[in-house]
């Protein structure tokens, strides 16, 4: 979509900052749930467990937290997104 060529798909990526490594910066996502190796399309039932597990502990987790905390973190979260921020090694 951006350059009109699907040989690019990298570079598009990279561009608007699509990588795990990027969304984890810019805390767009909190973690990575593993994928099986090679992608989860060559290990589909691995790749469910992984999620059903990752799924478990969160829930037994976000149990332990209050209401008022998870809905302010969660707008404290949201808030932070899209937020321009300009480094001084940029500049």
């Amino acid at each position: 979509i951006l350059w009109k060529d699907t040989g690019k798909t990298g570079e598009a990526a990279a561009a608007l900052k699509m990588h795990v490594e990027d969304l984890l910066k810019l805390g767009i996502i909190d973690e990575m749930i593993p994928e099986p190796l090679g992608g989860a399309h060559l290990n589909p039932q691995l790749a469910f467990r992984n999620v059903a597990a990752f799924i478990q502990q969160q829930w037994k987790h976000l149990q332990t937290v209050p209401t008022e905390l998870l809905l302010e973190n969660r707008y404290q979260k949201f808030r932070k997104m899209g937020k321009f921020v300009v480094h001084e090694a940029t500049l």
